[in-house]
């Protein structure tokens, strides 16, 4: 009865295990994508320092009033580009949380089921070992005696 009962458990396990595994996926896409906005808010944030070396640079000759607005102007757009990419970085970064906290709750299911089959197994196991050794009993009393003399 209890080895029935692991057997029955095998497709909930098997789907807990393919849960499991989507859980797996989307926790690496997720962290590919983390990886990618950190990435592009790094780049970002090098070529901001980079474009205020230029005001070092070119201020230090004189500069336009111009060129002063223009300098300004796209400062001011790589600013607001730089705090879009935060935000895509932590909104990245909630979904790779939901992502492994999912994963987690995945893994531990599969985990409980698999120690459920395997004490199903065990208990299957130990009522069969138990038949077999009342069984050798029985047959062993039937058995003729024979005299050690």
């Amino acid at each position: 009865m209890a080895q029935s009962r692991a057997g029955r458990l095998a497709p909930v396990v098997e789907m807990a295990e393919k849960a499991e595994k989507a859980a797996v996926q989307r926790l690496g896409h997720f962290q590919g994508q983390v990886r990618l906005a950190e990435s592009k808010l790094a780049d970002l944030e090098a070529f901001r320092l980079d474009y205020q070396e230029q005001w070092i640079i070119r201020g230090s000759s004189g500069v336009s009033g111009q060129w002063l607005l223009g300098y300004q102007g796209f400062l001011a757009q790589l600013g607001t580009a730089i705090d879009q990419q935060r935000q895509s970085l932590v909104w990245h970064q909630n979904n790779l949380t939901k992502a492994r906290d999912s994963w987690q709750q995945a893994f531990a299911r599969v985990e409980g089921l698999r120690k459920l089959v395997q004490r199903y197994m065990d208990e299957a196991r130990k009522l069969e070992d138990r038949r077999e050794q009342k069984l050798l009993d029985e047959l062993s009393q039937r058995l003729p005696r024979q005299d050690p003399y």
